[in-house]
């Protein structure tokens, strides 16, 4: 669904950028500047969402127990990262690079589980699986469905593929990894089915006690994740905070959370912060950068290489 979603967004932006190209014509611009006028109108559009979002989660900053503060140059390079890996994956990936699986018998790892957030799906592991690939290490996508379900329903999903791989693989245990409402869903199987089938949940970018920007989404999923109130100050969801009591120590304790202290969609960015997991912050990364990014890529597959049954 998110693939037909993604390609109809693509045709309406088309579409716009054909408009302003008109426009422009009617003025008597020459052809080839109308035609990158429109191209650049709609990248600007594309840019203020990108904006946006840090626009609502700016106010967040800082508002840790420890901040960390960035020059405006490193601002303005986190900007474009970040505009650079959505306009990727919204664009390109998403609509057109979904995928299943790719087995190496000769790897050294366990194989790995990957599960994507919210509105989006396996296309935006795209770069991610490359480095797998070229580590050699068996990995298989999960599409989550309804888009706009309940992460209690993505649980099952996530069961049925723990099931496939290690069926597949004639392996004991796999490593999941998991981004953003995807870690959420993570934390859901192991409630339901614990954690022996599980050596370690890796998650990027989580809203493990919830994010503001949630309450401006659509879904089940959003009210399940959004966060209540201002700063430091707020709550949990109701569901987040039913997930957390149900939660045994052993769970979180196979739990890596990577989040970045600049995230622009989780907010407070503190909430990514999970205690009895292992915890690794990072400065300077937005939030669909985080599995884009090639310090993050390193990270995490040396996170899988040292994962053991």
């Amino acid at each position: 669904m998110i693939s037909r979603i993604s390609r109809t967004l693509l045709l309406i932006q088309f579409g716009i950028a054909i408009l302003f190209y008109l426009l422009l014509r009617h003025f008597e611009w020459p052809i080839v500047a109308a035609a990158v006028g429109g191209l650049l109108i709609v990248l600007l559009l594309r840019a203020q969402i990108t904006a946006n979002s840090f626009f609502l989660t700016w106010p967040y900053r800082g508002r840790t127990s420890n901040p960390v503060e960035i020059s405006w140059l490193q601002v303005g390079t986190l900007f474009l990262r970040e505009f650079r890996a959505t306009m990727l994956c919204s664009s390109w990936a998403m609509p057109f690079l979904r995928f299943d699986q790719f087995s190496y018998p000769d790897t050294t790892s366990l194989p790995v589980l990957l599960i994507h957030g919210y509105g989006c799906n396996s296309g935006y592991w795209r770069w991610m699986s490359l480095e797998l690939r070229q580590a050699h290490i068996t990995h298989y996508a999960l599409d989550m469905e309804p888009v706009f379900g309940s992460i209690d329903e993505y649980a099952p999903l996530v069961h049925a593929a723990v099931q496939r791989v290690l069926a597949e693989t004639g392996q004991k245990k796999i490593v999941i990894v998991a981004h953003s409402m995807g870690g959420l869903a993570a934390r859901a199987y192991l409630r339901d089915h614990g954690c022996d089938r599980v050596a370690r949940v890796i998650t990027l970018g989580s809203p493990h006690h919830g994010t503001a920007i949630a309450n401006f989404g659509i879904g089940i999923n959003c009210g399940e994740m959004n966060w209540l109130g201002r700063y430091e100050e707020g709550r949990s969801s109701e569901w987040l905070q039913k997930l957390a009591a149900t939660e045994e120590a052993d769970a979180l304790s196979h739990i890596v959370s990577i989040y970045s202290h600049h995230d622009n969609i989780i907010s407070p960015q503190s909430s990514a912060h999970l205690d009895g997991a292992w915890n690794i912050p990072v400065i300077g990364i937005g939030h669909v950068a985080l599995a884009l990014e090639p310090s993050i890529q390193e990270m995490v597959i040396d996170l899988i290489h040292n994962a053991r049954e």
